[in-house]
């Protein structure tokens, strides 16, 4: 796994969205900025590997690999095949759910839907959730120290709800039998 090495001996990989990384790597630190979609951190304690996914809605249907990326059930699936071929077992991972914010006011609340989402799949496949920060408005930056299971997940400052306006229809102006336009 490549990515800068920072002063502190870290090397920080983004994981944008569509992407799922995992590593066994303790100075590694998978990072990655939510608004409304998604990031499932898991974490295997035994073989000390974890990984993590970032959706951007939670189901839907997509033609080729690169739209089923987007999507919720696929980040999952993707998420825990690469945590078994990396050693882990399914009945000791543990989670962690971030994201889900509603950034837009008067557009629909897609940040719900992926978090509920997250939420059955997760109790669907029993595998517990540790910690969550999901929800609200601000988006958030996640920081996961994969191989030792460690997360941190911080308000993202000057991200500003915006408003949805729709154009005011204005009539014509006719003057001396023609019209303008604005």
């Amino acid at each position: 796994m490549s990515g800068p090495i920072r002063h502190d001996g870290m090397r920080r990989v983004t994981v944008a969205q569509g992407e799922t990384r995992v590593s066994d790597e303790p100075e590694v630190v998978l990072t990655t900025v939510l608004g409304s979609c998604v990031a499932v951190c898991f974490y295997d304690p035994v073989v000390r590997v974890g990984g993590i996914n970032h959706y951007l809605l939670a189901d839907g249907t997509g033609s080729d690999q690169t739209s089923m990326q987007r999507y919720g059930v696929y980040a999952m699936e993707v998420l825990i095949n690469a945590m078994l071929s990396m050693g882990a077992a399914r009945h000791r991972l543990k989670a962690r759910i971030y994201g889900g914010a509603k950034m837009r006011v008067g557009f629909r609340d897609i940040g719900s839907a992926n978090i509920a989402f997250a939420r059955e799949f997760l109790r669907a496949e029993r595998i517990p959730v540790v910690g969550e920060d999901v929800g609200g408005s601000i988006a958030r930056r996640v920081e996961f120290r994969a191989a030792l299971g460690l997360a941190r997940c911080r308000g993202v400052d000057n991200v500003v709800s915006i408003p949805v306006t729709r154009p005011i229809a204005r009539p014509a102006v006719v003057s001396s039998g023609d019209v303008e336009f604005f």
